[in-house]
Protein backbone atom coordinates (compact mmCIF):
# COMPACT_ATOMS: atom_id res chain seq x y z
CA UNK A 1 0.00 0.00 0.00
CA UNK A 2 1.46 3.23 -0.84
CA UNK A 3 2.26 5.74 1.56
CA UNK A 4 -0.38 8.85 2.24
CA UNK A 5 0.75 12.15 0.63
CA UNK A 6 2.22 14.82 2.86
CA UNK A 7 -0.65 17.73 3.15
CA UNK A 8 -0.04 20.66 1.24
CA UNK A 9 -1.18 22.81 4.54
CA UNK A 10 1.61 21.77 6.56
CA UNK A 11 4.22 21.90 3.82
CA UNK A 12 3.47 25.84 3.80
CA UNK A 13 4.40 25.80 7.64
CA UNK A 14 7.76 25.83 6.61
CA UNK A 15 8.35 29.60 6.64
CA UNK A 16 5.22 30.77 8.91
CA UNK A 17 5.49 30.47 12.25
CA UNK A 18 2.48 28.46 14.48
CA UNK A 19 0.97 27.85 17.64
CA UNK A 20 -0.13 24.00 18.95
CA UNK A 21 -3.57 23.83 20.83
CA UNK A 22 -3.83 22.52 23.56
CA UNK A 23 -0.26 23.45 24.34
CA UNK A 24 2.32 20.98 24.63
CA UNK A 25 2.95 20.65 28.37
CA UNK A 26 6.33 21.12 29.75
CA UNK A 27 7.24 23.43 26.79
CA UNK A 28 7.41 27.26 28.08
CA UNK A 29 7.14 28.69 24.42
CA UNK A 30 4.73 27.65 22.12
CA UNK A 31 5.63 28.93 18.93
CA UNK A 32 6.50 26.42 16.07
CA UNK A 33 8.18 25.79 12.63
CA UNK A 34 7.41 22.62 10.72
CA UNK A 35 10.53 21.38 9.63
CA UNK A 36 9.84 17.99 7.42
CA UNK A 37 7.31 15.07 7.56
CA UNK A 38 7.47 11.38 7.01
CA UNK A 39 3.87 9.49 6.20
CA UNK A 40 3.63 8.52 9.96
CA UNK A 41 4.98 11.59 11.89
CA UNK A 42 6.22 15.24 11.40
CA UNK A 43 9.13 17.28 12.90
CA UNK A 44 8.74 20.68 14.14
CA UNK A 45 11.14 22.78 15.70
CA UNK A 46 10.62 25.58 18.52
CA UNK A 47 11.38 28.95 17.82
CA UNK A 48 13.03 29.83 20.88
CA UNK A 49 14.57 27.09 22.03
CA UNK A 50 15.86 25.55 18.68
CA UNK A 51 14.51 22.28 20.34
CA UNK A 52 13.10 19.56 17.33
CA UNK A 53 10.52 17.50 18.41
CA UNK A 54 8.81 14.28 16.20
CA UNK A 55 4.95 14.40 16.26
CA UNK A 56 2.99 11.24 15.37
CA UNK A 57 -0.01 12.18 12.52
CA UNK A 58 -2.64 11.18 14.50
CA UNK A 59 -1.93 13.58 17.22
CA UNK A 60 -2.01 16.24 14.81
CA UNK A 61 -5.48 18.25 13.94
CA UNK A 62 -6.35 20.51 11.53
CA UNK A 63 -5.06 24.20 10.91
CA UNK A 64 -7.27 27.09 11.78
CA UNK A 65 -7.92 30.13 9.50
CA UNK A 66 -6.86 32.74 11.89
CA UNK A 67 -2.96 33.71 11.05
CA UNK A 68 -2.55 37.44 12.43
CA UNK A 69 -0.08 37.18 13.54
CA UNK A 70 0.55 33.16 13.94
CA UNK A 71 -1.30 29.84 13.10
CA UNK A 72 -2.83 27.76 14.94
CA UNK A 73 -2.71 23.68 14.66
CA UNK A 74 -5.32 21.74 16.67
CA UNK A 75 -4.00 18.86 18.60
CA UNK A 76 -6.42 15.35 19.01
CA UNK A 77 -5.06 14.93 22.53
CA UNK A 78 -3.42 17.08 25.58
CA UNK A 79 0.78 16.11 24.88
CA UNK A 80 3.47 16.45 27.36
CA UNK A 81 7.25 16.36 26.32
CA UNK A 82 9.60 14.54 28.79
CA UNK A 83 12.77 12.48 27.84
CA UNK A 84 13.30 14.65 24.15
CA UNK A 85 10.11 13.18 23.00
CA UNK A 86 5.89 14.03 23.47
CA UNK A 87 3.57 11.65 25.24
CA UNK A 88 -0.03 11.99 25.32
CA UNK A 89 -0.88 12.97 28.97
CA UNK A 90 -2.15 11.33 32.04
CA UNK A 91 -3.34 12.19 34.44
CA UNK A 92 -2.56 10.33 37.60
CA UNK A 93 -4.75 10.02 40.86
CA UNK A 94 -1.57 10.86 43.81
CA UNK A 95 -2.21 8.83 47.36
CA UNK A 96 -2.74 11.51 50.12
CA UNK A 97 0.46 10.20 52.72
CA UNK A 98 -1.32 8.78 56.46
CA UNK A 99 -1.33 11.78 58.73
CA UNK A 100 0.40 11.30 62.15
CA UNK A 101 -1.54 9.24 64.72
CA UNK A 102 -3.95 8.30 61.50
CA UNK A 103 -5.25 4.95 60.94
CA UNK A 104 -5.03 3.13 57.77
CA UNK A 105 -8.29 2.95 55.71
CA UNK A 106 -9.95 -0.48 54.90
CA UNK A 107 -7.98 -1.11 51.93
CA UNK A 108 -4.30 -0.70 53.25
CA UNK A 109 -5.04 -2.52 56.45
CA UNK A 110 -5.75 -6.09 55.11
CA UNK A 111 -4.00 -8.22 57.79
CA UNK A 112 -1.57 -10.91 56.19
CA UNK A 113 -1.82 -14.40 56.68
CA UNK A 114 0.96 -15.86 57.90
CA UNK A 115 0.40 -19.59 57.27
CA UNK A 116 -2.25 -20.57 54.47
CA UNK A 117 -6.08 -21.72 55.43
CA UNK A 118 -6.69 -25.46 55.81
CA UNK A 119 -8.19 -27.73 53.18
CA UNK A 120 -11.25 -28.80 53.87
CA UNK A 121 -13.27 -31.81 52.10
CA UNK A 122 -16.42 -31.12 51.27
CA UNK A 123 -18.91 -33.66 49.89
CA UNK A 124 -21.67 -32.68 47.66
CA UNK A 125 -25.26 -34.49 47.76
CA UNK A 126 -27.48 -34.42 44.88
CA UNK A 127 -29.47 -31.71 46.32
CA UNK A 128 -26.67 -29.75 46.43
CA UNK A 129 -24.74 -30.32 42.94
CA UNK A 130 -28.15 -29.41 41.27
CA UNK A 131 -27.63 -25.58 43.35
CA UNK A 132 -24.50 -25.24 42.32
CA UNK A 133 -25.24 -25.30 38.77
CA UNK A 134 -27.75 -23.35 39.10
CA UNK A 135 -25.41 -20.66 40.81
CA UNK A 136 -23.22 -21.66 38.28
CA UNK A 137 -26.07 -21.14 35.21
CA UNK A 138 -26.95 -17.73 37.36
CA UNK A 139 -23.10 -16.24 36.91
CA UNK A 140 -23.34 -16.93 33.02
CA UNK A 141 -26.24 -14.95 32.37
CA UNK A 142 -24.96 -12.51 34.65
CA UNK A 143 -22.17 -12.30 32.70
CA UNK A 144 -23.81 -12.57 29.68
CA UNK A 145 -25.94 -9.50 30.09
CA UNK A 146 -23.16 -7.42 31.25
CA UNK A 147 -21.11 -7.78 28.05
CA UNK A 148 -24.67 -6.81 25.72
CA UNK A 149 -25.30 -3.86 28.36
CA UNK A 150 -21.60 -3.18 27.77
CA UNK A 151 -21.91 -3.40 24.13
CA UNK A 152 -24.84 -1.33 24.16
CA UNK A 153 -23.89 1.11 26.02
CA UNK A 154 -20.36 1.41 23.56
CA UNK A 155 -23.19 1.93 20.88
CA UNK A 156 -25.03 4.49 22.40
CA UNK A 157 -21.80 6.36 22.55
CA UNK A 158 -20.48 6.00 19.27
CA UNK A 159 -24.33 6.93 18.14
CA UNK A 160 -24.29 10.02 20.12
CA UNK A 161 -20.66 11.32 18.79
CA UNK A 162 -22.44 11.38 15.48
CA UNK A 163 -25.52 13.52 16.24
CA UNK A 164 -25.65 16.83 16.01
CA UNK A 165 -27.02 18.61 19.19
CA UNK A 166 -28.89 21.69 18.55
CA UNK A 167 -31.26 23.84 20.92
CA UNK A 168 -34.95 25.64 20.68
CA UNK A 169 -33.02 29.02 20.01
CA UNK A 170 -30.73 28.79 16.83
CA UNK A 171 -29.72 32.28 16.54
CA UNK A 172 -25.99 31.50 16.71
CA UNK A 173 -26.21 29.55 13.07
CA UNK A 174 -26.43 33.62 12.00
CA UNK A 175 -22.41 33.93 13.36
CA UNK A 176 -19.55 34.08 10.87
CA UNK A 177 -16.10 33.81 11.64
CA UNK A 178 -15.52 37.23 10.99
CA UNK A 179 -17.86 38.38 13.90
CA UNK A 180 -15.71 39.38 17.17
CA UNK A 181 -17.49 40.09 20.27
CA UNK A 182 -19.20 43.64 19.19
CA UNK A 183 -20.73 41.74 16.10
CA UNK A 184 -21.79 38.69 18.71
CA UNK A 185 -23.48 41.62 21.09
CA UNK A 186 -25.80 42.78 18.02
CA UNK A 187 -26.76 39.81 17.22
CA UNK A 188 -27.84 37.93 20.08
CA UNK A 189 -27.42 40.88 22.97
CA UNK A 190 -25.57 41.00 25.78
CA UNK A 191 -23.80 37.73 26.81
CA UNK A 192 -25.16 37.11 30.95
CA UNK A 193 -21.23 35.41 31.22
CA UNK A 194 -18.10 36.71 30.05
CA UNK A 195 -14.84 34.49 30.02
CA UNK A 196 -11.70 34.39 29.23
CA UNK A 197 -9.18 31.25 28.76
CA UNK A 198 -5.03 32.19 28.73
CA UNK A 199 -3.44 28.97 28.14
CA UNK A 200 -0.21 30.86 26.14
CA UNK A 201 0.94 34.04 25.37
CA UNK A 202 -0.34 33.62 21.63
CA UNK A 203 -3.94 31.92 22.13
CA UNK A 204 -6.92 33.48 23.69
CA UNK A 205 -10.24 32.29 24.45
CA UNK A 206 -13.33 33.88 25.02
CA UNK A 207 -16.65 32.08 26.58
CA UNK A 208 -19.52 33.99 25.81
CA UNK A 209 -22.28 32.71 28.03
CA UNK A 210 -26.27 32.98 27.17
CA UNK A 211 -28.10 30.46 29.64
CA UNK A 212 -31.11 31.63 28.68
CA UNK A 213 -30.64 30.62 25.18
CA UNK A 214 -28.93 27.51 26.70
CA UNK A 215 -25.75 27.69 24.81
CA UNK A 216 -22.31 29.50 25.26
CA UNK A 217 -20.50 31.40 22.39
CA UNK A 218 -17.12 30.50 21.95
CA UNK A 219 -14.18 33.60 20.22
CA UNK A 220 -10.77 32.90 19.47
CA UNK A 221 -7.68 34.68 18.58
CA UNK A 222 -3.87 35.65 18.96
CA UNK A 223 -4.82 38.47 21.57
CA UNK A 224 -8.00 39.41 22.81
CA UNK A 225 -8.53 42.35 20.54
CA UNK A 226 -8.97 40.05 17.53
CA UNK A 227 -10.82 37.30 18.95
CA UNK A 228 -13.59 35.87 16.38
CA UNK A 229 -15.97 33.39 16.40
CA UNK A 230 -15.07 29.87 16.30
CA UNK A 231 -18.37 28.24 17.41
CA UNK A 232 -20.78 27.28 20.03
CA UNK A 233 -21.42 24.95 22.72
CA UNK A 234 -24.73 23.75 24.61
CA UNK A 235 -25.43 23.67 27.87
CA UNK A 236 -23.48 20.52 28.29
CA UNK A 237 -20.65 21.84 26.98
CA UNK A 238 -20.39 19.99 23.58
CA UNK A 239 -20.19 21.26 20.09
CA UNK A 240 -23.78 22.62 18.20
CA UNK A 241 -21.72 24.94 15.93
CA UNK A 242 -18.55 25.58 14.58
CA UNK A 243 -17.11 27.38 11.17
CA UNK A 244 -14.58 26.43 8.76
CA UNK A 245 -11.29 27.28 8.79
CA UNK A 246 -8.61 28.05 6.00
CA UNK A 247 -7.75 24.62 5.47
CA UNK A 248 -11.25 23.26 4.71
CA UNK A 249 -11.88 21.34 7.80
CA UNK A 250 -14.15 23.20 10.97
CA UNK A 251 -13.14 23.74 14.40
CA UNK A 252 -15.62 20.90 15.94
CA UNK A 253 -12.52 18.72 16.69
CA UNK A 254 -10.80 21.74 18.59
CA UNK A 255 -14.15 22.37 20.47
CA UNK A 256 -14.45 18.75 21.42
CA UNK A 257 -10.86 18.99 23.17
CA UNK A 258 -11.96 22.44 24.69
CA UNK A 259 -12.07 22.15 28.94
CA UNK A 260 -14.86 23.63 30.24
CA UNK A 261 -13.83 27.22 31.80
Amino acid sequence: MASPPIPPSLEHLATRPFSFYPPIINVEHNEWLFRKATWSEILVVNCKSGAEIWISRRFVGEVSRIDDPVLIVGLTRELEYKGGAVWPCQRRVIEMPLAVGGRPTASSAVPERATPAPIVGIRLESSDKRIVKLILAAIAVAILLAFLAANLNRAGELRQRSVVFSTKDQQYLDLTSHDDYLAIVQKLGQPATDRWQSDTNTIQVRALGYPDRKYTVILMGSNRPTATYIGTMDENWRPIHSVEMHSGGTYSSLLRNLKRF
